[in-house]
């Protein structure tokens, strides 16, 4: 009954306190906890959780935040998703140097100048402002020239929109994105969907199957192969029949007993 009163709370809880942070962490004190999620609960005021000086981790999508101001203490936090809020100003966070990973996606930024209090973070790596998954945007991705800016403003960024600008992938990805709308743009043709009538196949239809080798040790290894696998089946099917006669026997001990008279 308990924790059905505590889950009840925290569907609906308006401010952070110290009681919800220690009930959801298990911490007793605030400084100790390094990782926090508070997703979903309504929450429009941040309360006391500036006094968790030592959070790396933080989630708070899916609540009614605007004021971004306790979190201004936060010096060491890395990981921070403010997704699905009503955050217009993000100008506390020019004080969390630690900062790697930000998603502020499906919240009222409404302009590139919001985002230039981020500019001075060096370690941030990784922006995300819209979300394609969730249908998640801002009023500033509107703008045509929204991806430049931003990568002017932010040199030292990886990752954009969850798209990998550089690194290990990047070039992977644009090549995968560039193949993927040529594809899209030889389909379609007036915005009706091109018909080809004469395409064939890039390979024969041999192409795929599995060609038998005439050397002996894979010819053997593969002999083993097929006989570990028939009795894997005879196992499966020993296994099933036993079963069954089990769950059988148990129903018939389960069943009232009659009597005649």
């Amino acid at each position: 009954m308990d924790s059905k009163r505590e889950k009840d709370q925290d569907a609906d809880c308006e401010k952070i306190t110290a009681v919800l942070l220690k009930s959801r962490t298990g911490e007793f004190d605030l400084e100790s906890i390094l990782f926090l999620k508070l997703r979903g609960l309504g929450i429009h005021d941040l309360g006391c959780i500036g006094e968790c000086i030592n959070l790396e981790r933080l989630d708070l999508s899916g609540n009614n935040i605007s004021n971004l101001a306790p979190l201004a203490s936060l010096r060491l936090l890395s990981v921070l998703n403010l997704s699905a809020n009503r955050i217009s100003n993000l100008d506390p966070l020019r004080s969390c140097d630690s900062l790697q990973n930000l998603n502020i996606a499906g919240n009222v930024i409404s302009s590139t100048e919001n985002l230039h209090c981020l500019a001075s973070l060096r370690k941030l790596e990784n922006i995300r402002l819209k979300d394609n998954t969730y249908n998640y945007t801002n009023p500033v991705c509107r703008n045509a020239l929204y991806r430049t800016v931003v990568l002017e403003m932010f040199p030292n960024i990886k990752v954009l929109d969850g798209e990998r600008i550089v690194g290990r992938g990047s070039d992977l990805y644009q090549l995968c994105k560039d193949i993927d709308d040529t594809i899209k743009a030889g389909l379609y043709k007036n915005g009706q969907l091109i018909e080809h009538p004469d395409c064939k196949p890039w390979v024969e239809d041999s192409y795929w199957e599995i060609k038998r080798s005439n050397n002996a040790i894979i010819e053997e290894a593969y002999k083993q192969f097929n006989d570990v696998l028939h009795e894997c089946r005879l196992l499966n099917n020993r296994a099933t029949h036993v079963i069954s006669q089990t769950e059988r026997s148990m129903s018939l001990k389960k069943q009232p007993k009659q009597f005649a008279i």
